[in-house]
């Protein structure tokens, strides 16, 4: 297991400056990991009373059990997490309005293999950071998975996402979130976060725009990529053709079906 070594936040201090309104009903913020999951956590924390947001952890399907005060009230309570979709997954988050986001997979290979190769991530996959081994085969590793010790992007993303995919869940694509927060002044933002803001149950008001220029900032975020340490270099900007064609044979259909092809 991978250990996060970041700094606190100061948000709930930011959050106190806003007039807010009570959650009526519990929201859960899931996600595919290394999606972009700070970004949608922060935006949302600045429409939520600092007194209903659950901030033990980022829930997952092994510690699911331990917080399942997070989907009871009252009061409603914002929480988030990476949860695989399973029987007790749909019974703990039945009543929850649920949130989920994801990642182009194309991009999603560099930031996980940006994820291991930081050095404010620590644990048994270190030796991929210290090895020196390509750039090449640090992707591959990350697309096709290490056996018992990394899942693939295909195991990922079928439990992450798909399987959550028809069940009432409101996707958000990460592409799309980061291009309403470049554009906060335009229509087109305004629809798209009225749109996420009312699947949250939130009531989107006046001062919307500075609240999610403040939980967007990525100084507030240690998982933003400009905030990592590490030596990136060996790795591309991009994929290339052969690299997307091991995505696209590791996971077929996967990419149409999130939105992306």
């Amino acid at each position: 297991m991978q250990h996060v070594n970041l700094k606190p936040d100061d948000l709930n201090a930011e959050n106190r400056r806003f007039a807010q309104q009570p959650l009526e009903q519990p929201v859960f913020l899931n996600s595919v990991p290394k999606s972009g999951s700070h970004l949608l956590r922060n935006i949302v924390r600045m429409f939520v009373p600092v007194e209903q947001q659950y901030d033990r952890d980022f829930i997952q399907y092994a510690t699911l059990r331990d917080h399942l005060a997070a989907f009871d009230g009252p009061p409603s309570k914002l929480s988030w997490g990476h949860l695989f979709h399973s029987d007790i997954s749909a019974i703990a988050t039945c009543k929850a309005r649920k949130i989920l986001l994801v990642r182009d997979p194309y991009s999603w290979v560099l930031a996980k293999a940006r994820f291991l190769l930081s050095e404010d991530f620590t644990g048994e996959l270190d030796i991929l950071r210290k090895a020196p081994i390509s750039s090449g085969d640090l992707i591959n590793l990350v697309i096709f998975g290490i056996h018992r010790t990394n899942p693939s992007l295909k195991d990922t993303y079928t439990h992450n996402a798909v399987a959550w995919l028809g069940t009432g869940i409101h996707l958000v694509r990460y592409e799309e979130l980061v291009a309403a927060v470049r554009d906060l002044e335009s229509e087109h933002a305004a629809q798209y976060f009225g749109e996420l803001f009312g699947a949250c149950g939130i009531e989107r008001p006046d001062d919307w725009r500075e609240r999610v220029a403040i939980g967007s900032d990525p100084a507030r975020s240690g998982t933003a990529r400009q905030n990592l340490n590490g030596d990136f270099s060996r790795l591309p900007s991009e994929l290339d053709e052969t690299q997307r064609q091991l995505v696209d044979y590791a996971a077929p259909g996967l990419r149409a079906i999130l939105g992306y092809a």
